[in-house]
């Protein structure tokens, strides 16, 4: 088994995932993930015809977005040699994506992969994220019910009241604006232009100016009114809760202002294996020193950061004392509260630069736009070792540690 390298790693802004005012909302998935194909092989002058696999990252698709768009992407962007594969791994998918483009390499199958993901979440058909999709024989195995009120049930479990979340979340806003006034992102964004050549977005579109823990505690919990909604014809969201937790009073605390927000975007990660870097004078940023997939309760959907980034660890012979910054998605702000309870990790450490609260979630490219955050900030603070790791439904979390060259 080889070393991969990370040899850089870009992404687009985040852009409002509303039709009506997203900035990216018009431009088609393909050409928005093909700009950032574009631009990294420009700036890091690769041999396009050697890429021999995109490997991208989609939580939906369907629409504009299916008919594996890795391929259309790469074709896009005039890489008509290399080969496309969509994953779909829920929230994961990018990251998932990129430890699928870390084994063939790690396995010596190819030499330069592109990974990462796209998402736009301004387009009319979501995603069904209670995953049965009315298969009854899986609901009553599994009774899936909405991520947000999976998030209420945790947090009630856990004892993080609606302050704490609150203030998780005011704290990820103030992290953020300071990240992006000091410039922090910017070796990361690449601008997305229509296909007329204007500017669409050169910046991140979501996080609100403003947002402190007096103005998030007039916002009303919205997972409450949840369990009254029909899932389909067959149970409401709430019942189908209770086939899991019939006696939990649930505290409902999270609501849109510490959630992740909907947003569109794309990102990309270089991968090369040592050999080729070498011969083809591509300078790496970082190696990938471990990763893991991990599975667990699909009743509770956002648990398995901490299985993940403990499988993780372990794989690498390291401790959480090892890692010097860590990026847990923000889905919801209990989950990075959970992880550093359960994980024995300090807020110093972990989301330094905000998360999704502030910046938003677009689900098949976040956990690639986290890994270029965290390999971002280890460079910039000058430090060695950071951890990335999602939760997604169904109980689905990847990790990922890397190491700064």
């Amino acid at each position: 088994m080889q070393e991969v390298w990370i040899i850089d790693a870009a992404r687009s802004p985040r852009g409002l995932g509303r039709p009506d005012k997203g900035s990216l909302a018009q431009v088609h998935p393909q050409r928005l993930l093909s700009q950032i194909l574009t631009a990294i092989a420009e700036r890091n002058q690769l041999l396009t015809d050697d890429i021999e696999h995109v490997i991208m990252g989609c939580g939906n698709p369907a629409g504009t977005q299916r008919g594996d768009i890795a391929r259309m992407a790469a074709l896009d962007a005039g890489w008509m040699r290399s080969s496309g594969t969509t994953v779909d791994h829920f929230c994961g998918s990018s990251l998932m994506a990129t430890l699928f483009g870390a084994n063939c390499i790690s396995t010596g199958m190819h030499d330069l992969v592109i990974t990462g993901g796209v998402e736009m979440m301004s387009l009319p058909d979501k995603p069904n994220m209670a995953t049965d999709q009315h298969n009854l024989h899986l609901r009553y195995k599994h009774p899936i019910t909405s991520v947000g009120i999976s998030a209420d049930v945790i947090a009630t479990e856990e004892g993080f009241s609606r302050s704490d979340v609150d203030a998780f979340a005011a704290d990820s806003q103030q992290r953020a604006l300071r990240a992006i006034d000091k410039g922090y992102f910017e070796k990361s964004i690449v601008s997305i232009k229509n296909d007329d050549g204007s500017l669409a977005l050169a910046h991140d579109e979501y996080p609100r100016r403003g947002t402190t823990v007096e103005t998030l505690s007039k916002l009303q919990a919205v997972f409450s009114d949840f369990m009254n909604y029909p899932m389909d014809d067959s149970h409401t969201f709430g019942e189908i809760a209770r086939m899991s937790w019939p006696d939990l009073k649930i505290d409902h605390v999270h609501h849109a202002g510490n959630s992740s927000g909907i947003v569109d975007g794309a990102a990309a990660v270089v991968l090369a294996s040592p050999e080729y870097a070498r011969a083809n004078k591509l300078k790496p940023r970082a190696r990938i020193l471990a990763s893991a997939s991990v599975a667990g309760s699909p009743e509770y959907n956002l648990n398995e950061p901490v299985a993940s980034a403990r499988r993780a660890l372990t794989r690498a012979e390291m401790t959480v004392d090892d890692i010097d910054l860590f990026e847990v998605n923000e889905a919801f702000a209990v989950v990075p509260l959970r992880f550093m309870k359960l994980m024995g990790v300090d807020h110093d450490q972990l989301n330094v630069n905000g998360g999704a609260i502030a910046l938003g979630h677009p689900i098949g490219a976040t956990g690639a736009m986290l890994l270029g955050t965290l390999l971002d900030e280890l460079e910039r603070r000058e430090l060695k070792r950071g951890l990335v790791t999602l939760c997604a439904a169904g109980g689905l979390a990847p990790s990922m540690i890397i190491e700064t060259m």
